[in-house]
């Protein structure tokens, strides 16, 4: 009777020794999931917010620079040679725009870059804004204000871009946090199960003492 007593009790051991060894697998497999995720975290805001972020500010600075070449055309002796120049910022921009546009973006994002990219493309041509500015005439008003509100347009874009960064990066930053609470409850789970095996060994070890005191008795 004692026997099949002790049998039963070894059983039910077993099969809580198994139970926690399936669960400590368990985790494991969960907390490389939640390294390989914060890790994914960690490359989606360099790489597609903060990268983005500098191609943002290039840009910005960029056709700040534009506009001030087409404020101040007056003062330049040589204004072919400030078409030029302008041109040369446009082409950079639409270089910055092409890897932007290589970046992981979002539905909003996609809208917003394809926009900007349309206006700088159709919109801020300089070579169809050639008569800015004449020695004859001075400058031309009408075309330096037509000029400055699509440059207006495009800033408004590349405002709502940033946000869509400071806001992505938010949730990264949220998601990253979740993943670290997880890991600690599963680490908090870890402690404990070592702790319940700590303790089933310490009374297998006692039981089978007693046992065999009971037998040598």
């Amino acid at each position: 009777m004692s026997r099949t007593i002790t049998q039963k009790r070894k059983l039910k051991v077993a099969i809580i020794l198994t139970v926690l060894i399936i669960m400590i697998f368990g985790k494991n497999i969960l907390e490389r999931r939640n390294f390989n995720e914060l890790g994914n975290s960690f490359v989606t805001f360099y790489e597609d917010r903060l990268v983005v972020e500098s191609y943002i500010f290039s840009i910005s600075e960029k056709l700040f620079r534009i506009k001030l070449l087409v404020n101040h055309c007056q003062f330049e002796s040589d204004y072919s040679h400030v078409v030029e120049e302008i041109s040369t910022y446009e082409t950079d921009i639409l270089n910055l725009v092409k890897e932007f546009e290589d970046t992981k973006l979002t539905i909003a994002e996609a809208g917003f870059l394809t926009d900007f990219k349309k206006i700088i493309q159709e919109n801020l041509r300089i070579a169809d804004y050639q008569s800015l500015y004449s020695a004859e005439t001075g400058i031309n008003g009408d075309k330096v204000k037509e000029y400055n509100s699509y440059i207006e347009k495009a800033i408004l874009d590349l405002e709502r871009l940033s946000l869509i960064q400071i806001e992505e990066g938010k949730k990264l930053a949220t998601n990253a946090e979740k993943v670290v609470n997880r890991s600690k409850i599963w680490a908090q789970f870890e402690v404990a199960a070592l702790v319940i095996l700590i303790v089933i060994i310490y009374l297998l070890i006692y039981t089978s003492r007693s046992i065999k005191s009971n037998f040598v008795e």
